[in-house]
């Protein structure tokens, strides 16, 4: 097997992806920066609190997404165009369904949302205007999840990520205005966030103008088979961003009670760098995954297995160069987001963020491995490593914690839970192979003997 041809269009997909989905987590980073400079460590609490609901969108978006995309991937190039535009408006019929859900919430239910949060009477009504935002603009943000995963997999990833880029530009700007220059406050950093996506769809939308785009909305009946198969591939991805922000309001409830506001403050810090570091292992591994998908299509198993080790050490050196960086820049990097100067902020955040981020290789090669099964149309063990990193190990290792009154457990839950999946999954994945092994030294053997016998 040559596989030059195959690295090349690894590292080609992976830059464009890992970039678009950086550019999509900053958007969150971006207003972190601009709330910590405006609002102090009130804002960064109020922001912190308001995450997990954000992590629901972009989990829908992802699910529709990378699900729809898998499908469309592994038809593209054996057959006809109708059968992939099916896929496309069944998962375009889902995202409204679920806007609508978004939208229902933001216009009735925003303020009982954000006392569920756990935000207090100090933080209350700049997480509630965050809040409110970012539900009413929720349509947007899954669309704009939708479209830059099913580009990625029509082989238009370099203007995918130019979108992407563009609506991080427009969203530092637009934060500078609204926060500084108009003083909108919360209201200003969260509605900058919400036209972002705008920018990047009009971006996006050059790729069905120019007429380069082999998916389209078609009127057509809406399948619920079709839709349950593209939930059943992308609710992977779907656990996996969701579970990010189910592990930040746990850590909000226990962080809270184990030291107050300024602790959650910290913690917003490190969960705000952690969204932009989750998203390069998210790009690292849906960037692999169209070529997963149509390798698997071809039935191309050689190729396959290399994409696997290839994304496996590539995110394991990412992690590690990453990780070196974080440690030796701690100070530097907290500095950034403590404009006030507050020592005991600093102080939590920076022993927090080198105990925290252990978590990065475990969780690059256990991104890789739910998108492997995904792509090797094995959606329920994709999905058992996400809820295993995800709720399953995290959520008791931290109230565990809480019980020991220990905040350095309490950092160390995620990356425990992290490396207890990674060798469950490596387990799986070589009893699988054996299995195979086995079955095909099996049939080697009865093809030897008996040389009219055809398996």
């Amino acid at each position: 097997m040559d596989t030059k041809p195959i690295r090349n269009d690894f590292f080609r997909y992976i830059l464009a992806n890992v970039i678009s989905s950086i550019g999509v987590s900053v958007y969150i980073l971006i207003d972190t920066f601009f709330i910590s400079r405006g609002m102090g460590a009130d804002g960064l609490a109020a922001l912190n609190l308001a995450l997990p609901v954000f992590s629901f969108i972009n989990g829908f978006g992802l699910m529709l997404g990378m699900g729809g995309g898998s499908i469309f991937s592994m038809l593209y190039c054996r057959t006809e165009r109708i059968e992939t535009d099916r896929v496309f408006t069944n998962a375009f019929l889902s995202l409204l369904f679920v806007a609508a859900l978004f939208e229902g919430a933001g216009l009735f239910f925003s303020e009982q949302i954000t006392h569920l949060l756990g935000a207090d009477a100090s933080v209350f009504s700049l997480s509630h205007d965050y809040l409110k935002m970012i539900l009413l603009f929720s349509p947007a943000l899954l669309l704009n999840n939708l479209m830059v995963c099913f580009m990625r997999n029509d082989c238009a990833p370099k203007l995918a990520m130019a979108g992407i880029l563009c609506g991080s530009l427009a969203n530092v700007v637009l934060d500078y205005v609204f926060i500084f220059m108009l003083g909108m406050g919360m209201k200003g950093a969260a509605l900058a966030t919400c036209i972002s996506p705008f920018v990047s769809l009009a971006v996006m939308s050059i790729h069905f103008i120019t007429g380069w785009n082999a998916f389209t909305l078609r009127l057509v009946r809406p399948s619920l088979h079709i839709i349950r198969d593209i939930v059943s591939l992308g609710l992977h991805a779907f656990f996996t961003e969701v579970s990010g922000g189910l592990v930040i309001f746990v850590f909000n409830f226990v962080i809270y009670r184990l030291m107050g506001n300024t602790g959650i403050a910290a913690y917003g810090v490190i969960a705000n760098i952690a969204i932009v570091l989750t998203a390069v292992f998210i790009g690292l591994s849906s960037g692999v995954q169209p070529l997963m998908c149509r390798c698997h299509g071809r039935g191309d198993n050689a190729a396959v297995k290399y994409l696997l080790r290839l994304s496996a050490v590539t995110a394991v050196i990412t992690a590690a160069v990453a990780y070196a960086l974080l440690f030796s820049q701690t100070t530097p990097v907290v500095s950034v987001f403590n404009s006030s100067g507050d020592p005991a902020m600093r102080s939590i955040a920076e022993k927090g963020l080198r105990l925290y981020f252990l978590f990065m290789p475990f969780m690059g090669v256990n991104a890789i491995m739910s998108v492997y099964f995904s792509s090797d149309e094995k959606p329920h063990i994709a999905q058992m490593i996400s809820l295993l990193r995800g709720t399953f190990l995290v959520i008791p290792a931290v109230f565990i914690a809480c019980l020991l009154h220990s905040i350095a457990l309490v950092w160390l839950a995620v990356p425990i839970s992290e490396m207890l999946t990674t060798v469950t999954a490596v387990c799986i994945y070589i009893v699988r192979q054996r299995k195979f092994s086995a079955a095909d030294t099996e049939r080697a053997l009865r093809a030897a003997r008996y040389p009219m016998y055809r398996v």
